[in-house]
């Protein structure tokens, strides 16, 4: 049996808990298709969420929220992100982080899924891919192709 994708996200407006589900739903069908093919466990993350301790590698979908700052020559301000980055903070979670995936508005030019890229930057863990805002299902596509491929990676070493 094939084991899982663990996909940990954070949802604010509701866009990427939509692209999670998606996602989820596509490696569904993969699966059922051939079962060689990992379906994904979502388990998404709130002010509320208690860390139990990842035992299982796992990747991050974090959306991006600024309040101030352009995040490139003027400083940046995380809003409403923030209890992703204390979970993946705490103990050891960080350890198990294999890759971040990104979304955000394109129309925010270099803030664009700057959220995802500084936090693989903090927690040393690729930025694997990104979406806009819902994503599409060829982004769902295109992801689980990516998440299938570095998941059995990192299970080979």
């Amino acid at each position: 049996m094939t084991e899982p994708i663990h996909v940990l996200f954070i949802s604010i407006s509701g866009n990427t808990r939509a692209f999670a589900h998606r996602l989820a739903v596509y490696a569904q069908t993969q699966h059922d298709q051939n079962a060689a093919n990992p379906t994904i466990v979502l388990k998404e993350i709130s002010d509320a969420t208690q860390s139990d301790g990842e035992t299982k590698p796992f990747f991050v979908m974090v959306p991006t929220y600024l309040d101030g700052g352009n995040g490139i020559d003027n400083g940046v301000k995380e809003l409403m992100t923030t209890a992703m980055g204390d979970y993946l903070a705490e103990g050891e979670n960080a350890d198990q982080c294999i890759g971040i995936i990104g979304s955000g508005n394109r129309n925010f030019n270099e803030q664009y899924c700057l959220t995802a890229k500084r936090y693989a930057k903090e927690f040393d863990a690729p930025f694997l891919a990104d979406y806009e805002l819902r994503g599409t299902p060829s982004d769902a596509e295109k992801i689980y192709a990516i998440l299938k491929r570095v998941a059995a990676t990192n299970a080979a070493q």
